[in-house]
């Protein structure tokens, strides 16, 4: 559970709303920081490229990233 209340989908604008259908589409349910970045569309826009960056890099095995991301999300706690 987050600190920070994520905003709704009802009240999110059209690219949270995307992603949280991206989300879904790929988790199966919708990523916290999706909807705790609404807040601030700006940051939402920054995360976004950012985790756009990281999916596309390509100097380092794809298997080692994955290693790397699972060994990060163990370690924060995170389900994602």
């Amino acid at each position: 559970m987050a600190r920070i209340e994520g905003i709704p989908l009802e009240k999110a604008g059209w690219q949270q709303r995307f992603a949280s259908w991206l989300s879904r589409r790929r988790f199966g349910r919708v990523a916290e920081p999706i909807a705790i970045m609404a807040h601030h569309p700006w940051v939402f826009r920054a995360y976004g490229a950012f985790e756009l960056g990281l999916e596309r890099a390509r100097r380092v095995d794809p298997r080692l990233k994955e290693l790397g991301q699972l060994k990060t999300a163990m370690l924060v706690g995170c389900h994602f």
